[in-house]
Protein backbone atom coordinates (compact mmCIF):
# COMPACT_ATOMS: atom_id res chain seq x y z
CA UNK A 1 0.00 0.00 0.00
CA UNK A 2 1.59 3.51 -1.08
CA UNK A 3 2.20 6.13 1.71
CA UNK A 4 0.28 9.58 1.86
CA UNK A 5 3.02 12.24 1.04
CA UNK A 6 4.04 15.55 3.11
CA UNK A 7 6.25 17.94 1.49
CA UNK A 8 6.22 21.09 3.96
CA UNK A 9 8.52 23.65 3.73
CA UNK A 10 9.66 26.99 5.67
CA UNK A 11 10.72 30.11 4.34
CA UNK A 12 14.37 30.27 3.51
CA UNK A 13 15.84 32.71 6.05
CA UNK A 14 17.98 35.82 5.16
CA UNK A 15 21.74 34.56 6.40
CA UNK A 16 22.46 38.66 7.70
CA UNK A 17 19.61 38.37 10.05
CA UNK A 18 20.57 36.64 13.29
CA UNK A 19 17.91 33.98 14.23
CA UNK A 20 14.81 35.41 16.49
CA UNK A 21 12.10 33.84 17.71
CA UNK A 22 9.84 34.33 14.33
CA UNK A 23 12.30 32.19 12.70
CA UNK A 24 11.99 29.54 15.43
CA UNK A 25 7.90 29.72 15.53
CA UNK A 26 8.06 29.15 11.62
CA UNK A 27 10.59 26.12 11.54
CA UNK A 28 9.53 24.69 14.83
CA UNK A 29 5.31 24.74 13.06
CA UNK A 30 6.91 22.10 10.27
CA UNK A 31 8.75 20.21 12.40
CA UNK A 32 5.42 19.59 14.21
CA UNK A 33 3.68 19.15 11.25
CA UNK A 34 6.17 16.93 9.73
CA UNK A 35 6.82 14.59 12.86
CA UNK A 36 2.91 14.14 13.03
CA UNK A 37 2.70 12.74 9.40
CA UNK A 38 5.50 10.49 10.35
CA UNK A 39 4.21 9.05 13.17
CA UNK A 40 0.49 8.68 10.86
CA UNK A 41 3.07 6.39 8.38
CA UNK A 42 3.23 9.40 5.86
CA UNK A 43 6.12 9.81 3.16
CA UNK A 44 7.74 13.64 4.82
CA UNK A 45 9.98 15.69 3.34
CA UNK A 46 10.81 18.80 5.12
CA UNK A 47 13.04 21.57 4.04
CA UNK A 48 14.63 24.69 5.42
CA UNK A 49 17.30 26.75 4.71
CA UNK A 50 18.72 30.38 3.89
CA UNK A 51 18.78 33.00 1.48
CA UNK A 52 22.32 34.49 0.49
CA UNK A 53 22.46 36.50 -2.46
CA UNK A 54 21.08 40.25 -2.33
CA UNK A 55 22.82 43.83 -1.62
CA UNK A 56 22.32 43.61 1.97
CA UNK A 57 24.35 40.66 2.01
CA UNK A 58 27.54 42.22 0.05
CA UNK A 59 27.13 45.13 2.16
CA UNK A 60 27.42 43.08 5.01
CA UNK A 61 29.97 41.03 3.69
CA UNK A 62 32.01 44.60 2.46
CA UNK A 63 31.73 46.05 6.24
CA UNK A 64 33.45 43.04 7.21
CA UNK A 65 36.12 42.86 4.97
CA UNK A 66 35.01 39.76 3.71
CA UNK A 67 34.03 38.28 0.31
CA UNK A 68 30.42 37.52 0.14
CA UNK A 69 30.42 33.85 0.28
CA UNK A 70 32.86 33.50 2.84
CA UNK A 71 30.21 35.81 5.00
CA UNK A 72 27.78 33.43 4.60
CA UNK A 73 30.16 30.47 5.62
CA UNK A 74 30.37 32.23 8.41
CA UNK A 75 26.84 33.11 9.17
CA UNK A 76 25.53 29.50 8.42
CA UNK A 77 25.89 27.75 11.26
CA UNK A 78 24.33 30.06 13.31
CA UNK A 79 21.23 28.65 11.75
CA UNK A 80 22.23 24.98 11.78
CA UNK A 81 23.07 25.03 14.87
CA UNK A 82 19.86 26.46 16.80
CA UNK A 83 17.67 23.89 15.08
CA UNK A 84 19.79 21.29 16.04
CA UNK A 85 19.10 22.78 19.64
CA UNK A 86 15.15 22.99 18.56
CA UNK A 87 14.87 19.26 17.80
CA UNK A 88 14.46 20.43 14.25
CA UNK A 89 13.66 16.96 12.22
CA UNK A 90 14.29 18.64 8.43
CA UNK A 91 15.28 16.53 5.81
CA UNK A 92 17.25 18.86 3.87
CA UNK A 93 19.11 22.29 4.07
CA UNK A 94 19.45 24.14 0.78
CA UNK A 95 21.81 27.54 0.58
CA UNK A 96 21.09 29.33 -2.27
CA UNK A 97 24.87 30.02 -2.86
CA UNK A 98 25.00 25.91 -3.21
CA UNK A 99 25.76 25.15 -6.64
CA UNK A 100 22.82 22.70 -7.00
CA UNK A 101 20.54 25.59 -6.84
CA UNK A 102 22.57 27.95 -8.86
CA UNK A 103 22.26 25.36 -12.38
CA UNK A 104 18.52 25.22 -11.43
CA UNK A 105 17.98 28.59 -11.19
CA UNK A 106 19.99 30.05 -14.02
CA UNK A 107 17.99 26.43 -16.32
CA UNK A 108 14.72 27.97 -15.65
CA UNK A 109 15.86 31.73 -16.65
CA UNK A 110 17.01 30.31 -19.74
CA UNK A 111 13.79 28.38 -20.08
CA UNK A 112 11.47 31.66 -19.27
CA UNK A 113 12.94 33.54 -21.55
CA UNK A 114 12.94 31.51 -24.47
CA UNK A 115 9.49 30.98 -23.82
CA UNK A 116 9.49 34.90 -24.57
CA UNK A 117 8.14 35.59 -20.88
CA UNK A 118 11.34 37.41 -19.91
CA UNK A 119 12.20 40.77 -21.73
CA UNK A 120 14.41 43.83 -21.44
CA UNK A 121 13.50 47.19 -20.68
CA UNK A 122 14.53 50.29 -19.44
CA UNK A 123 12.62 51.39 -16.12
CA UNK A 124 12.29 53.89 -13.70
CA UNK A 125 10.41 53.82 -10.60
CA UNK A 126 10.62 53.32 -6.71
CA UNK A 127 12.90 51.17 -5.04
CA UNK A 128 13.23 50.00 -1.49
CA UNK A 129 17.13 49.21 -0.44
CA UNK A 130 15.77 47.42 2.99
CA UNK A 131 13.13 44.87 0.93
CA UNK A 132 15.61 44.80 -2.57
CA UNK A 133 12.62 45.41 -4.92
CA UNK A 134 11.17 48.19 -7.00
CA UNK A 135 7.54 49.01 -4.97
CA UNK A 136 4.82 50.99 -6.39
CA UNK A 137 3.18 54.41 -5.71
CA UNK A 138 0.77 52.86 -3.15
CA UNK A 139 3.47 51.11 -1.68
CA UNK A 140 5.17 54.00 -0.94
CA UNK A 141 2.53 55.75 0.43
CA UNK A 142 2.14 53.06 3.09
CA UNK A 143 5.10 53.50 4.83
CA UNK A 144 5.90 50.04 5.46
CA UNK A 145 9.11 50.55 2.80
CA UNK A 146 12.26 51.79 3.78
CA UNK A 147 15.07 53.73 2.22
CA UNK A 148 13.15 54.48 -0.74
CA UNK A 149 14.61 55.88 -3.72
CA UNK A 150 14.48 56.23 -7.34
CA UNK A 151 16.59 54.34 -9.76
CA UNK A 152 16.38 54.77 -13.59
CA UNK A 153 18.34 51.95 -15.20
CA UNK A 154 17.83 49.27 -17.76
CA UNK A 155 16.50 45.98 -16.83
CA UNK A 156 14.96 42.38 -17.42
CA UNK A 157 11.40 41.68 -16.93
CA UNK A 158 9.42 38.32 -15.87
CA UNK A 159 6.00 38.71 -17.85
CA UNK A 160 4.06 38.49 -14.53
CA UNK A 161 0.94 40.42 -15.62
CA UNK A 162 0.35 37.79 -18.57
CA UNK A 163 -0.59 35.29 -15.92
CA UNK A 164 -3.08 37.72 -13.66
CA UNK A 165 -6.44 36.86 -15.32
CA UNK A 166 -5.54 33.05 -14.84
CA UNK A 167 -4.14 33.43 -10.87
CA UNK A 168 -7.38 35.37 -9.80
CA UNK A 169 -9.24 32.23 -11.15
CA UNK A 170 -6.82 29.54 -9.58
CA UNK A 171 -7.25 31.51 -6.24
CA UNK A 172 -11.36 31.43 -6.70
CA UNK A 173 -11.87 27.85 -7.78
CA UNK A 174 -9.04 26.72 -5.24
CA UNK A 175 -10.11 28.02 -1.91
CA UNK A 176 -7.25 26.37 0.21
CA UNK A 177 -4.43 27.96 -1.62
CA UNK A 178 -4.34 30.62 0.51
CA UNK A 179 -4.76 30.16 4.02
CA UNK A 180 -6.13 31.55 6.41
CA UNK A 181 -9.40 32.79 4.36
CA UNK A 182 -8.44 36.62 5.00
CA UNK A 183 -5.29 36.47 3.52
CA UNK A 184 -6.63 34.97 0.50
CA UNK A 185 -9.19 37.89 0.18
CA UNK A 186 -6.54 40.54 0.56
CA UNK A 187 -4.51 38.65 -2.53
CA UNK A 188 -7.73 39.14 -4.50
CA UNK A 189 -8.12 42.08 -3.50
CA UNK A 190 -4.49 43.44 -4.76
CA UNK A 191 -5.11 41.15 -8.09
CA UNK A 192 -7.90 43.46 -8.70
CA UNK A 193 -5.63 46.33 -9.65
CA UNK A 194 -3.46 46.17 -12.63
CA UNK A 195 -0.63 43.72 -12.17
CA UNK A 196 3.01 45.22 -12.96
CA UNK A 197 5.72 43.05 -14.77
CA UNK A 198 8.43 41.41 -12.04
CA UNK A 199 11.98 43.48 -12.34
CA UNK A 200 13.80 40.14 -11.98
CA UNK A 201 17.73 41.21 -12.95
CA UNK A 202 20.35 43.54 -11.18
CA UNK A 203 23.14 45.11 -12.95
CA UNK A 204 26.26 43.99 -12.47
CA UNK A 205 27.57 47.71 -11.85
CA UNK A 206 25.29 48.10 -9.47
CA UNK A 207 24.72 44.55 -7.72
CA UNK A 208 27.39 41.49 -8.60
CA UNK A 209 26.62 39.42 -5.16
CA UNK A 210 23.81 36.78 -7.12
CA UNK A 211 23.28 34.14 -9.58
CA UNK A 212 24.57 35.73 -13.06
CA UNK A 213 21.68 35.71 -16.27
CA UNK A 214 22.28 33.07 -18.56
CA UNK A 215 21.60 34.75 -21.61
CA UNK A 216 23.33 38.19 -20.34
CA UNK A 217 26.33 38.07 -18.29
CA UNK A 218 26.39 41.77 -16.85
CA UNK A 219 23.35 41.02 -14.65
CA UNK A 220 22.56 38.94 -12.19
CA UNK A 221 19.16 37.42 -10.72
CA UNK A 222 17.11 39.49 -8.54
CA UNK A 223 17.03 37.72 -4.96
CA UNK A 224 13.20 36.52 -5.01
CA UNK A 225 13.06 35.49 -8.31
CA UNK A 226 16.18 33.13 -6.97
CA UNK A 227 15.42 32.71 -3.69
CA UNK A 228 11.82 31.31 -4.16
CA UNK A 229 12.88 28.54 -6.86
CA UNK A 230 14.68 26.64 -3.51
CA UNK A 231 11.51 25.23 -3.22
CA UNK A 232 11.49 22.91 -6.19
CA UNK A 233 15.45 22.85 -6.44
CA UNK A 234 15.38 20.71 -3.74
CA UNK A 235 13.41 17.75 -4.75
CA UNK A 236 15.04 17.35 -7.73
CA UNK A 237 13.50 19.65 -10.36
CA UNK A 238 15.56 19.43 -13.84
CA UNK A 239 18.33 16.66 -11.89
CA UNK A 240 15.91 13.78 -10.59
CA UNK A 241 12.62 14.10 -12.14
CA UNK A 242 11.17 10.89 -10.37
CA UNK A 243 11.81 12.15 -7.18
CA UNK A 244 10.68 15.67 -8.36
CA UNK A 245 7.33 14.14 -9.11
CA UNK A 246 6.52 12.22 -6.18
CA UNK A 247 6.74 15.35 -4.05
CA UNK A 248 5.68 18.50 -6.30
CA UNK A 249 3.47 19.87 -5.39
CA UNK A 250 3.92 20.92 -1.73
CA UNK A 251 1.48 20.08 0.95
CA UNK A 252 1.51 23.25 2.20
CA UNK A 253 4.60 26.01 2.15
CA UNK A 254 4.59 27.69 5.67
CA UNK A 255 5.27 31.72 5.63
CA UNK A 256 4.75 34.95 7.37
CA UNK A 257 2.49 37.50 7.03
CA UNK A 258 5.40 39.83 5.67
CA UNK A 259 5.99 37.73 2.56
CA UNK A 260 2.68 36.85 1.11
CA UNK A 261 2.52 38.71 -1.69
CA UNK A 262 6.25 37.12 -2.96
CA UNK A 263 4.67 33.95 -2.32
CA UNK A 264 1.16 34.24 -3.68
CA UNK A 265 1.81 36.08 -6.39
CA UNK A 266 5.67 35.72 -7.57
CA UNK A 267 5.69 32.50 -6.57
CA UNK A 268 2.36 31.49 -8.23
CA UNK A 269 2.99 33.32 -11.77
CA UNK A 270 6.58 31.52 -12.15
CA UNK A 271 4.80 28.08 -11.56
CA UNK A 272 2.30 28.83 -14.29
CA UNK A 273 5.21 30.32 -16.58
CA UNK A 274 6.95 26.49 -15.93
CA UNK A 275 4.12 24.97 -16.52
CA UNK A 276 4.30 23.11 -13.13
CA UNK A 277 1.18 22.84 -10.22
CA UNK A 278 1.06 24.96 -7.58
CA UNK A 279 1.50 23.95 -3.86
CA UNK A 280 -2.12 22.97 -2.39
CA UNK A 281 -1.45 25.90 0.51
CA UNK A 282 0.73 28.55 0.95
CA UNK A 283 -0.11 29.39 4.86
CA UNK A 284 0.74 32.79 6.38
CA UNK A 285 1.20 32.93 10.17
CA UNK A 286 0.95 35.93 11.86
CA UNK A 287 3.64 37.82 14.21
CA UNK A 288 5.06 37.67 17.38
CA UNK A 289 4.72 40.82 18.77
CA UNK A 290 6.20 42.87 21.98
CA UNK A 291 3.19 45.15 23.16
CA UNK A 292 1.92 46.43 20.22
CA UNK A 293 5.33 46.48 18.07
CA UNK A 294 6.59 43.42 15.80
CA UNK A 295 10.26 42.14 16.71
CA UNK A 296 13.29 44.49 14.95
CA UNK A 297 16.48 45.07 15.47
CA UNK A 298 16.03 48.57 15.27
CA UNK A 299 13.34 48.17 18.59
CA UNK A 300 15.44 46.30 20.35
CA UNK A 301 13.03 43.91 21.18
CA UNK A 302 13.69 40.76 19.59
CA UNK A 303 13.32 37.28 21.94
CA UNK A 304 16.29 35.04 21.47
CA UNK A 305 15.17 31.37 20.90
CA UNK A 306 18.59 30.33 22.63
CA UNK A 307 17.79 32.44 25.58
CA UNK A 308 14.62 30.84 26.50
CA UNK A 309 16.07 27.23 26.12
CA UNK A 310 19.23 28.01 28.31
CA UNK A 311 16.41 29.20 30.92
CA UNK A 312 13.85 26.70 30.79
CA UNK A 313 14.38 23.73 28.31
CA UNK A 314 13.86 23.33 24.29
CA UNK A 315 10.58 21.51 24.87
CA UNK A 316 9.20 23.76 26.86
CA UNK A 317 9.75 27.07 24.51
CA UNK A 318 8.40 24.35 21.63
CA UNK A 319 5.38 23.71 23.47
CA UNK A 320 4.17 27.47 24.14
CA UNK A 321 5.08 28.73 20.63
CA UNK A 322 2.67 25.99 19.49
CA UNK A 323 0.18 26.32 22.02
CA UNK A 324 -0.01 30.38 22.46
CA UNK A 325 -0.71 31.40 18.72
CA UNK A 326 -3.69 31.01 17.02
CA UNK A 327 -2.13 30.24 13.24
CA UNK A 328 -2.77 33.08 11.19
CA UNK A 329 -3.56 35.66 13.92
CA UNK A 330 -0.83 37.82 15.79
CA UNK A 331 0.31 36.73 19.40
CA UNK A 332 2.15 38.95 21.91
CA UNK A 333 5.23 37.58 23.31
CA UNK A 334 5.77 38.34 27.37
CA UNK A 335 7.64 36.49 29.91
CA UNK A 336 4.48 36.18 32.43
CA UNK A 337 2.76 34.90 29.62
CA UNK A 338 5.44 31.73 28.81
CA UNK A 339 5.40 31.71 32.72
CA UNK A 340 1.99 31.25 33.43
CA UNK A 341 1.45 28.51 30.61
CA UNK A 342 4.57 26.98 31.38
CA UNK A 343 3.12 26.33 35.13
CA UNK A 344 -0.45 25.97 34.52
CA UNK A 345 0.31 23.12 30.95
CA UNK A 346 3.20 21.64 31.76
CA UNK A 347 4.02 21.94 35.56
CA UNK A 348 0.42 21.59 36.78
CA UNK A 349 -1.14 19.36 34.25
CA UNK A 350 0.84 17.35 32.07
CA UNK A 351 3.87 16.88 34.79
CA UNK A 352 1.64 16.47 38.12
CA UNK A 353 -0.39 13.51 36.55
CA UNK A 354 3.32 12.12 35.41
CA UNK A 355 4.23 12.26 39.46
CA UNK A 356 0.60 11.53 40.80
CA UNK A 357 0.12 7.47 38.84
CA UNK A 358 3.42 7.06 39.24
CA UNK A 359 4.17 8.10 42.20
CA UNK A 360 0.58 6.47 43.75
CA UNK A 361 1.53 3.27 41.38
CA UNK A 362 5.35 3.03 43.07
CA UNK A 363 3.30 3.13 46.36
CA UNK A 364 0.90 0.77 46.16
CA UNK A 365 1.85 -1.64 43.44
CA UNK A 366 5.49 -1.51 43.90
CA UNK A 367 6.17 0.65 40.84
CA UNK A 368 4.31 -2.31 38.77
CA UNK A 369 1.03 -1.00 36.29
CA UNK A 370 -1.79 -2.80 37.85
CA UNK A 371 -4.22 -4.80 35.83
CA UNK A 372 -7.11 -2.70 34.63
CA UNK A 373 -10.54 -5.17 36.47
CA UNK A 374 -14.22 -4.10 35.18
CA UNK A 375 -14.31 -0.68 34.53
CA UNK A 376 -17.01 1.43 35.61
CA UNK A 377 -19.06 3.96 33.45
CA UNK A 378 -16.46 6.84 34.55
CA UNK A 379 -13.52 4.97 33.43
CA UNK A 380 -15.03 4.07 30.38
CA UNK A 381 -16.08 8.38 30.02
CA UNK A 382 -12.08 8.54 30.07
CA UNK A 383 -11.46 5.95 27.61
CA UNK A 384 -14.25 7.49 25.18
CA UNK A 385 -12.16 10.38 25.46
CA UNK A 386 -8.78 8.83 24.60
CA UNK A 387 -9.84 6.60 21.76
CA UNK A 388 -11.70 9.66 20.26
CA UNK A 389 -8.34 11.82 20.90
CA UNK A 390 -6.07 10.99 17.92
CA UNK A 391 -8.96 11.26 15.28
CA UNK A 392 -9.40 14.69 16.98
CA UNK A 393 -6.10 15.82 16.66
CA UNK A 394 -5.36 14.61 13.20
CA UNK A 395 -8.54 16.52 11.94
CA UNK A 396 -7.71 19.71 13.86
CA UNK A 397 -3.92 19.41 12.45
CA UNK A 398 -5.56 18.78 8.98
CA UNK A 399 -6.50 22.45 9.11
CA UNK A 400 -3.22 23.53 10.67
CA UNK A 401 -5.58 24.07 14.25
CA UNK A 402 -1.90 23.57 16.01
CA UNK A 403 -3.03 25.50 19.10
CA UNK A 404 -6.09 23.56 19.29
CA UNK A 405 -5.04 20.47 18.28
CA UNK A 406 -2.33 20.96 21.33
CA UNK A 407 -5.86 22.35 23.52
CA UNK A 408 -7.11 18.99 23.11
CA UNK A 409 -4.66 16.95 23.90
CA UNK A 410 -4.53 19.30 27.47
CA UNK A 411 -8.11 18.71 28.05
CA UNK A 412 -7.76 15.02 28.11
CA UNK A 413 -4.86 15.22 30.57
CA UNK A 414 -7.17 17.79 32.70
CA UNK A 415 -10.17 15.32 32.86
CA UNK A 416 -7.70 13.09 33.79
CA UNK A 417 -6.34 14.40 37.10
CA UNK A 418 -9.92 15.98 37.71
CA UNK A 419 -11.07 11.90 37.75
CA UNK A 420 -8.28 11.15 39.84
CA UNK A 421 -9.94 13.59 42.14
CA UNK A 422 -12.98 12.45 42.24
CA UNK A 423 -11.75 7.91 42.61
CA UNK A 424 -9.06 9.16 45.02
CA UNK A 425 -7.13 5.97 44.51
CA UNK A 426 -5.09 6.69 47.61
CA UNK A 427 -8.33 6.24 49.51
CA UNK A 428 -9.29 3.00 47.41
CA UNK A 429 -5.81 1.15 47.66
CA UNK A 430 -6.89 1.24 51.93
CA UNK A 431 -10.12 -0.94 51.04
CA UNK A 432 -10.22 -2.08 47.45
CA UNK A 433 -6.97 -2.43 46.30
CA UNK A 434 -7.76 -3.86 42.94
CA UNK A 435 -10.48 -0.84 42.14
CA UNK A 436 -7.34 1.62 42.87
CA UNK A 437 -4.99 -0.18 40.20
CA UNK A 438 -8.21 0.19 37.73
CA UNK A 439 -8.72 3.71 38.22
CA UNK A 440 -4.57 3.74 37.87
CA UNK A 441 -4.43 2.35 34.92
CA UNK A 442 -6.88 4.16 33.21
CA UNK A 443 -4.67 7.57 34.15
CA UNK A 444 -1.78 6.18 33.51
CA UNK A 445 -2.63 4.81 30.01
CA UNK A 446 -4.39 8.19 29.15
CA UNK A 447 -0.99 9.79 30.09
CA UNK A 448 0.21 7.61 27.68
CA UNK A 449 -1.73 8.09 24.71
CA UNK A 450 -1.49 12.17 25.74
CA UNK A 451 2.36 11.68 25.56
CA UNK A 452 2.45 9.86 21.84
CA UNK A 453 0.60 13.05 20.57
CA UNK A 454 2.40 15.41 22.20
CA UNK A 455 5.80 13.80 20.96
CA UNK A 456 5.40 15.85 17.87
CA UNK A 457 5.53 19.07 20.05
CA UNK A 458 8.02 18.18 22.81
CA UNK A 459 10.07 15.01 21.47
CA UNK A 460 12.30 14.76 24.40
CA UNK A 461 9.81 14.77 27.43
CA UNK A 462 7.55 13.29 25.63
CA UNK A 463 9.32 10.57 25.04
CA UNK A 464 11.18 10.39 28.76
CA UNK A 465 7.35 10.21 29.31
CA UNK A 466 7.27 6.74 27.28
CA UNK A 467 10.37 5.50 28.41
CA UNK A 468 9.07 5.98 32.01
CA UNK A 469 6.06 4.06 31.48
CA UNK A 470 8.07 1.56 29.11
CA UNK A 471 5.63 2.53 26.49
CA UNK A 472 8.03 3.25 23.62
CA UNK A 473 6.93 2.46 20.03
CA UNK A 474 3.36 2.48 21.37
CA UNK A 475 0.24 4.03 19.23
CA UNK A 476 -2.76 5.56 19.66
CA UNK A 477 -4.73 2.87 20.51
CA UNK A 478 -6.53 2.00 23.83
CA UNK A 479 -4.45 -0.59 25.60
CA UNK A 480 -0.87 0.38 24.46
CA UNK A 481 0.09 0.38 28.63
CA UNK A 482 0.78 -3.27 29.32
CA UNK A 483 0.04 -4.46 33.21
CA UNK A 484 3.06 -5.71 34.64
CA UNK A 485 5.16 -2.98 33.19
CA UNK A 486 7.78 -1.83 36.06
CA UNK A 487 8.00 2.06 36.01
CA UNK A 488 11.12 3.82 36.34
CA UNK A 489 11.39 6.53 39.39
CA UNK A 490 12.37 9.94 37.53
CA UNK A 491 12.68 13.86 39.00
CA UNK A 492 9.98 16.53 38.17
CA UNK A 493 9.74 16.62 34.41
CA UNK A 494 8.27 20.29 34.86
CA UNK A 495 9.49 21.86 37.98
CA UNK A 496 7.31 24.59 38.24
CA UNK A 497 8.76 27.70 37.78
CA UNK A 498 8.60 30.37 40.86
CA UNK A 499 8.17 34.01 39.58
CA UNK A 500 9.71 35.44 42.29
CA UNK A 501 13.33 34.09 41.26
CA UNK A 502 12.61 35.88 37.64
Amino acid sequence: MSKNKFYVTTPIYYVNDAPHIGHAYTTILADVLARFHRELGDDVFFLTGLDEHGQKVEQAAQKRGMAPQAHCDDLAPRFRDLWTRLEISHDDFIRTTESRHVKVVQAILQSVYDKGDIYQKEYEGLYSVAEERFITEKEAESGQFREVKTIKEKNYFFKMSKYQERLIKYIEDHPQLIRPEHRKNEMLGFLRQPLGDLCISRPKSRLSWGIEIPFDRDYVTYVWFDALINYITAPGYGTDEQKFKHWWPASVQLIGKDILTTHCIYWTTMLFALDLPLPETIFAHGWWLIGDSKMSKSLGNVIKPLDLIEQHGVDAVRYYLMAEMVLGADCNFTPENFIKRYNSDLANDFGNLLNRVSGLIGKYFESVVPPCVEPTPADLEIVRQGEALGVKVQALLQEYKVDAAINEIMNLIRAVNKYMEVQAPWKLAKTDLPSAGRVLYVATEALRLSAVLLRAVMPQKAERVLEILGAQGTGLAWGGLKAGTKLETHPPLFPRIEVEKQ
